[in-house]
């Protein structure tokens, strides 16, 4: 802040109590700027479990149940359901208040579009 910075952009997370544990913190320390938090769909679960790993990220339970229960190498249910778990956190944290949100699209800006435009269809962008 004291050199410029003008918003904050958080690395992802899968658990939004993260997020919003991290915001409070910062406004206890008196960090106003905007905080923008960082939302990662789920492309393929190996990728997942190695930035989990690499980020120091949680995978909550609710989240590797449903992966668990998807069938077997199928891409597009992953990808679906990649989509529709962004989209819940996405829904959380706008209806919280957040002032945006950075998708982490890893290059595949597919999924980024389909939770934008459902974001936007639900007017909470």
């Amino acid at each position: 802040m004291d050199l410029g910075a003008e918003y904050i952009i958080t690395n992802y997370v899968y658990d939004n109590r993260f997020f919003f544990d991290f915001l409070d913190r910062c406004r206890a320390w008196k960090i106003d700027l905007p905080i923008l938090p960082g939302v990662m769909p789920i492309y393929n679960i190996r990728m997942m479990d190695m930035l989990a790993e690499i980020c120091g990220a949680t995978i909550p339970s609710k989240l590797r149940k449903g992966l668990d229960a998807l069938p077997e190498d199928d891409k597009e249910a992953l990808a679906d359901f990649g989509i529709e778990f962004a989209i819940g956190q996405c829904r959380e944290l706008l209806q919280a208040g957040v002032p945006g949100i950075h998708l982490y699209s890893m290059d595949r800006s597919d999924s980024a579009i389909k939770i934008v435009q459902t974001l936007r269809k639900e007017k909470l962008l």
